[in-house]
């Protein structure tokens, strides 16, 4: 028999610390909760040891793994990379061939699930039902699931986060006891790091993506905001994102089935909830359209089919875990028969090449209205905020018919260049694309091309740190150069599977393009000036020899504010002359035409 885990040892937790302060929450009991070994049983895992209230360290999940992989065939783990604090981030490769490598799992020519939990370390769920779905497929009775699919288990992506534990981490989250915190030890969101890849657990995860080829990712977070009685809610791209085709299998195929298993093991799953106005529901609801950042929205624009799992943070921890194991499950079971359906989306989406490609998208209405399964509320005046604060009442209430509205308004969008092409000196932009995976060829020799470049204006830069960096937003207008590109310039051509992914990289109004992330700052640096005591004869120079450029600036002293400027009427001159810097607000990656 396995030993019980120190932290098992401890007192039997029947509470949670907050629970005093959380709404009340309705009693739930499901048909999965037969999935639960007793805490003696020689395989019970420690959450299931803390009859479902606990969930257990880094080192107590890794050490309870490995004692299943070592008596396991078929189970075998690598590590994908370190933390910035020196922990393994262990993934582990559950196939009926007992692979070890991505080459032999590819080779046993089964479409695989890559199941990562813990981005946010203290939104844990998705680890102690993964533990417990492996200890049921290597000592239980469904090995059968691994017939026709292969399973990634990342259990703690975040694993210096999930480190940081206690319990007072979560203060809107029903459970464990002790959990971790929500960004890495270096106070970055990993959900947020997707199309900038600064972190190691991402660079990491993207790695572990390109390397073992799954055929569908699963990201397991466990939600904010309001209450309602969903408990296992989940999305994915949308209909007018760069994957369609994986957008309508997972419409037609998955999420019936996921749904269906819900349902019959208690469950009451849902779409991802977000609503215009927690505090008066009438308002209406708002769809879900992740950008790049995210990990769904990555997903969609690499046509990686990409399943974000929110569960509700108000519903108890077990419930929670035992949900999510009913969804893995039933996904182990819906991409195996489907496999053939979802390869084919995968390949129809990866080589579609749109001639025109939206970079941003606005809100508007939807045409269809929803029924919203919510929870009955009032508005009561608080004494502490002086503002109205909501009282959920715990009592399941529907909302009928509420408008929904979505950002599937089609805004900024670019032709698709045949290439693009990023000098040797910008490295780290050269690098980032390199950990997505993105194709690129290396000109050899000097080489001279008529392209097209960006002319930015009006430079915005945040007011405030985000994520590490300065973010900014720039005016974009495309102008045709001739020139000498260097030798070790990348060519980027966008005719490959992650040609879209690239475009949304690189293309500068793209919100998350590595241009406003700050990666090209330092272009909106000044660096050589001339002195006024050279601009004055200068100017009077190009008025006597330049009668259109004389007309020009008589024009340009109409403006009041302009010809009261004494500096603004001098840098006018100098913006004209020769000595001007040529490469001022030039975005420094190039279109092919």
């Amino acid at each position: 028999m396995l030993p019980i885990s120190a932290m098992a040892q401890t007192a039997p937790a029947t509470t949670y610390v907050n629970d005093n302060i959380l709404p009340a929450v309705q009693p739930w009991h499901g048909a999965d909760e037969s999935l639960m070994q007793a805490q003696e049983s020689d395989w019970a895992t420690p959450f299931e040891q803390s009859s479902g209230m606990r969930s257990p360290s880094y080192g107590d999940t890794i050490a309870w793994l490995d004692k299943l992989m070592s008596d396991s065939s078929g189970l075998e783990k690598v590590s994908l990379g370190k933390s910035p604090q020196g922990r393994d981030i262990w993934m582990y490769i559950a196939s009926d061939e007992d692979a070890k490598t991505p080459q032999q799992l590819k080779a046993n020519h089964k479409p695989t699930v890559l199941v990562q939990a813990g981005i946010h370390g203290g939104e844990i769920d998705g680890k102690d039902a993964g533990m417990m779905l492996l200890r049921d497929i290597f000592q239980g009775e469904k090995r059968q699931l691994l017939e026709h699919v292969n399973l990634l288990f990342v259990p703690i992506l975040n694993v210096d986060g999930h480190e940081r534990s206690g319990e007072y981490n979560r203060v809107n989250q029903r459970g464990p006891v002790e959990m971790g915190w929500r960004s890495n030890s270096q106070n970055l969101n990993l959900n947020r790091d997707y199309a900038k890849a600064d972190t190691l657990e991402i660079q990491d995860i993207l790695g572990a993506i390109n390397r073992w080829d799954p055929q569908l990712y699963i990201d397991v977070h466990v939600t904010d905001g309001l209450d309602y009685q969903y408990d296992i809610t989940f999305g994915y791209n949308t209909a007018q994102g760069f994957s369609p085709n994986v957008y309508q299998w997972f419409t037609q195929r998955y999420r019936p089935q996921i749904e269906q298993a819900l349902t019959a093991a208690g469950h009451t799953p849902g779409p991802l909830v977000f609503t215009v106005d927690n505090t008066d529901l009438s308002k209406g609801l708002e769809q879900w359209h992740p950008s790049q950042r995210y990990s769904d929205g990555y997903g969609d624009a690499r046509h990686l089919p990409t399943v974000l799992i929110e569960n509700h943070s108000l519903k108890p921890f077990k419930q929670r875990v035992l949900g999510t194991y009913v969804m893995l499950q039933q996904t182990l079971e819906t991409v195996g028969a489907e496999a053939t359906r979802l390869q084919a989306a995968i390949e129809k989406d990866r080589y579609r090449y749109p001639q025109l490609v939206t970079l941003t998208w606005e809100q508007q209405p939807q045409p269809l209205t929803q029924d919203f399964k919510g929870i009955d509320y009032t508005l009561a005046p608080s004494p502490i905020s002086g503002a109205p604060v909501v009282r959920w009442n715990g009592e399941p209430k529907l909302y009928p018919q509420l408008p929904v509205f979505g950002a599937t308004q089609e805004g900024q969008r670019v032709s698709r260049p045949a290439a693009y092409y990023i000098p040797p000196q910008w490295q780290t932009v050269i690098h980032r694309l390199m950990i997505h995976g993105i194709r690129m060829n290396t000109l050899e020799q000097p080489t001279k091309m008529s392209l097209q470049q960006y002319q930015l204006s009006e430079p915005a830069f945040s007011q405030s740190s985000f994520e590490g960096h300065q973010r900014v937003t720039a005016q974009a207008k495309l102008t045709k150069v001739t020139l000498t590109l260097p030798a070790g310039t990348m060519e980027v051509p966008t005719d490959q599977p992650l040609g879209d992914l690239a475009m949304m990289l690189l293309e500068p109004l793209s919100p998350d393009s590595f241009l406003q992330w700050g990666f090209f700052n330092t272009i909106f640096n000044r660096t050589e000036y001339i002195e006024d005591y050279a601009v004055e004869p200068m100017a009077a120079q190009m008025l006597a020899t330049q009668p259109d450029l004389k007309k020009a600036f008589e024009a340009a002293l109409k403006d009041a504010a302009f010809a009261a400027d004494p500096k603004a009427r001098l840098r006018w001159f100098y913006e004209r002359s020769p000595y001007y810097d040529q490469q001022y607000l030039r975005y420094p990656v190039y279109r092919s035409r």
